[in-house]
């Protein structure tokens, strides 16, 4: 036989198995793809879980609750709130890290998601990898608290005292590592001053202490800490966030009070495993959407300070991409450590 004969059938064999190739890739993607829709259809069929890696009343549970009781009514599902708090979070996130990703295992977290990856590097999670965002619940603006009793009345007055006894002052946080020692420690950094940093296993113990006076500031979640401004229990010195909080327009910023670079943004957000069908995640948002714009839970949110912060999944993970790089740096330059 003619080489040349030879070598175009041989051609052509390997040409009709390559096409056999992309028909049979095309085919599985299509199933892929259908089986992803018609689950997407059905969900959900039963209650789903909600995990918050806090304590119960803590800013990101609140959040959480409010949420899920309008979110469960439009799905016409249950949703549970479960709370399980410790390690920085870690272990709240472990567990929706190990769940099937069918939907049915949700993570409410706070802007700390994005810190534990520099303070925690050996979890058995990637918090990039094993985790798809759905959308921001809400920006929380922290806002700098201190009891009457310490007598001081302004930022001003608090750096001054820090300074002047280098070291003495305490301050609280969530746990190490959470976003509200980051906003703790963004400030004092800018302000220039040593301080001991007490750590809590959530907001409630961290209050707790600060009411009493056993320790000096915390930079506390608006949410949690509104009504004991009101009642004169706490004295708000400023908010912690990049511009004022609408639940205190009067009380400036940080930045305001002439300390540089000391503003955070706290925000509470949800999260699903990354397998998750991407049908699923995309209806999952869409839902949730429409239960932040609804009148009645925008009325809850706004009474407690909460700022919209609606991302759609793409923006929602590309934002902690970025979050998990520039808080990489500020722990270094704080020495932030883990409990």
């Amino acid at each position: 036989m003619n080489p040349s004969v030879q070598l175009s059938r041989t051609t052509s064999r390997l040409g009709n198995l390559c096409v056999f190739c992309v028909l049979g890739s095309s085919l599985v993607l299509l199933v892929s793809v259908g089986a992803n829709e018609s689950f997407a259809q059905t969900w959900p069929s039963k209650p789903l879980r909600v995990v918050v890696p806090f304590t119960a009343a803590s800013a990101t549970d609140t959040i959480a609750r409010i949420v899920a009781e309008r979110l469960g009514s439009q799905l016409g599902q249950t949703l549970v709130v479960e709370n399980r708090p410790g390690a920085g979070g870690t272990i709240g996130v472990g567990t929706v890290a190990r769940a099937e990703a069918d939907g049915y295992t949700l993570l409410v977290h706070s802007s700390s998601f994005t810190v534990t990856p520099t303070t925690y590097p050996n979890t058995p999670y990637d918090t990039l990898r094993d985790f798809s965002g759905v959308t921001p619940l809400g920006n929380l603006p922290n806002v700098l608290v201190i009891a009457p009793s310490r007598n001081i009345r302004s930022v001003k007055e608090l750096v001054a005292a820090a300074k002047a006894k280098p070291g003495a002052l305490t301050y609280a946080s969530a746990g190490a590592g959470s976003a509200t020692q980051l906003n703790a420690e963004r400030f004092r950094l800018g302000a220039g001053f040593e301080g001991v940093h007490v750590p809590f296993k959530g907001t409630p113990e961290a209050l707790t202490e600060i009411l009493t006076g056993r320790v000096d500031y915390y930079f506390c979640p608006v949410i949690s800490v509104l009504q004991f401004i009101k009642e004169g229990k706490l004295l708000a010195l400023a908010a912690g966030s990049s511009k004022r909080s609408s639940a205190l327009p009067e009380v400036p910023t940080t930045l305001e009070a002439g300390v540089p670079n000391s503003d955070y943004n706290f925000y509470v957000g949800m999260m699903l495993p990354a397998k998750t069908p991407r049908a699923v995640v995309d209806t999952l948002y869409q839902n949730v959407a429409r239960t932040l714009q609804a009148a009645e839970t925008k009325e809850r949110l706004d009474k407690l300070g909460a700022e919209p912060m609606l991302m759609t999944p793409t923006e929602f993970d590309a934002h902690i991409r970025r979050e998990i790089s520039s808080n990489a740096a500020l722990v270094k330059a704080a020495g932030v450590t883990a409990n």
